[in-house]
């Protein structure tokens, strides 16, 4: 691991207290050039976690406040009509940016969820017919509040396997918070005294290492051993895609990075799966009766799943 990647977590994790885990996988999907899903109720630092990690990173940051009255335009940008001109000019929106915070994600219909399809898959949005190239390095981390709370529309299944990971935030402990209190309310860390440790071309040299790091075949017949199961089982509804199988692979080859290593263990493998899989499996309606959770299966499938040497 290179040592500003080194400096970047160390700064990151002393910001962002009590979600060590999360922060981890957090940065190992954006390495692993994936977006993610940040799930958790009101108050929990996501949105702060995604701001400091783009400060850190040095690339550009939107946010979009994502409300039922928010339209797909309001994302992507629009054409309008210069009437001293007498020509259409395109209006880029804010989803041309490095990382794209799309915060409350579930507060807006499908409708304008769906604008996000594109640009998380090709990289690249239409306006009016015309396509233009997002950023090379580009990111969408999605917070969403959880789906029982009223006034919120779930994800399309289209969409959230678009996303590598889905992380579920928790309330830190006693310790931890009390923390985060001294810190806020002394004003001991603001938006500003963080300061940039990479940039983008720093950034981009990274990835290229991370995708170097050895998958043997090994490891890929283990994860789509894994990726198979969750389609065969009968507690599961709907399976893993293809994608899914991808996510895993590039999620543990960064996971590994960060681990100091050039090659890809089934503890890697192991690590990543569960937040690659949870928002990609739907239970059967037998398994929901009798109170199961996607998390209890995934553990479950990994385990029937015999182990590499």
């Amino acid at each position: 691991m290179k040592p500003e990647l080194a400096s970047l977590l160390e700064k990151y994790e002393e910001r962002i207290l009590g979600q060590q885990m999360n922060v981890r996988l957090l940065l190992a999907s954006v390495l692993a050039g994936g977006h993610v899903l940040l799930e958790g109720v009101p108050g929990t630092g996501k949105t702060q976690m995604v701001r400091t990690l783009a400060t850190l990173m040095g690339g550009t940051f939107n946010r979009i406040q994502f409300t039922p009255d928010l339209l797909p335009s309001d994302i992507t940008g629009s054409s309008i009509y210069n009437m001293k001109e007498g020509t259409f000019e395109t209006l880029k929106g804010p989803i041309f940016t490095n990382i794209m915070l799309a915060d409350e994600i579930n507060r807006t219909p499908a409708k304008t969820q769906s604008a996000l399809l594109e640009a998380m898959e090709e990289k690249q949005v239409t306006i009016q017919g015309e396509t233009y190239p997002l950023p090379e390095v580009f990111f969408v981390v999605a917070t969403q509040n959880p789906i029982e709370y009223e006034g919120t529309y779930p994800l399309p299944e289209a969409q959230q396997d678009r996303f590598l990971f889905k992380l579920n935030i928790d309330f830190p402990r006693l310790e931890e918070e009390t923390e985060v209190l001294k810190q806020v309310i002394g004003k001991r860390f603001t938006h500003s005294d963080v300061p940039p440790v990479l940039d983008m071309e720093s950034f981009l040299s990274i990835r290229e290492e991370i995708q170097q790091v050895t998958l043997s075949d090994n490891i890929l017949d283990y994860i789509m051993q894994i990726v198979r199961k969750t389609r065969e089982s009968d507690s599961i509804r709907f399976g893993a895609s293809t994608r899914a199988g991808i996510s895993i692979g590039r999620a543990a080859q960064a996971w590994a990075y960060l681990s100091n290593r050039d090659y890809v263990t089934p503890d890697d493998i192991k690590m990543v799966t569960k937040p690659a899989l949870r928002h990609r499996i739907q239970l059967s309606p037998h398994m929901e009766l009798e109170g199961s959770t996607v998390e209890q299966i995934i553990e479950e499938l990994v385990g029937a799943v015999p182990v590499p040497r």
